[in-house]
């Protein structure tokens, strides 16, 4: 039987350049991340010392993800308390096998549930669905901050809902599209209105 393929070295130097010894390039922690999301298996070491540093690297790559604009976030500021207060608890062991034990879950019924809808449905709407869930989480995310107490945060949520809404009038003018368009302006309007009795209680 032919072995599995070895895991890709990557070296990390004290200057924190990652360097891939599979294709001779230096790599970023994106490039990384990407590369995890594609499926391909890697480990990190030290170049010095030749120390096995795949854990915080990996940790790395999630602290970048989290702080990244635009990005929605995965870790809950609640889970961050209840995983730093299991440092040290009695129960710190069992958490590793649980966490890893519930993601392999969640992945694991996460395709099934895709390969159902695609079967149910075809790819293409399938692919509809899924980009449609995304822009209504978006649009969720948005709602959410122009009741932020921060005059900033609901400013800047107001005009990512107000170029959303003028880069569908200029996509599509079809009658869907058109209702589309009418329905993001009902809720802008409205939104508008809400903020500015915020605004006045400010």
């Amino acid at each position: 039987m032919a072995s599995e393929k070895e895991p890709t070295t990557i070296k990390k130097y004290a200057n924190r350049r990652l360097y891939h010894t599979g294709t001779s390039t230096y790599v970023t922690l994106e490039d990384l991340g990407h590369m995890v999301r594609a499926g391909e298996d890697f480990v990190v070491t030290d170049a010095k010392t030749g120390e096995d540093i795949t854990r915080s690297v990996l940790t790395q790559i999630i602290f970048e993800q989290e702080n990244k604009e635009g990005t929605q976030n995965m870790l809950p500021v609640a889970f961050l308390r209840q995983l730093i207060r299991l440092y040290g608890d009695s129960m710190q062991a069992l958490v590793p096998p649980y966490l890893e034990y519930s993601m392999e879950t969640l992945v694991r019924e996460q395709q099934k549930l895709r390969e159902q809808m695609t079967q149910t449905f075809g790819p293409k709407t399938f692919q509809a669905l899924d980009d449609q869930v995304r822009i209504n989480m978006s649009l969720f995310a948005d709602a959410m901050r122009m009741f932020s107490p921060f005059p900033g945060v609901r400013a800047e949520a107001m005009k990512r809902h107000t170029e959303r809404a003028e880069a569908q009038e200029a996509a599509a003018p079809t009658a869907e599209s058109a209702d589309e368009i009418r329905r993001l302006k009902a809720q802008m309007a409205e939104m508008e209105a809400k903020i500015s009795a915020l605004a006045k209680k400010d």
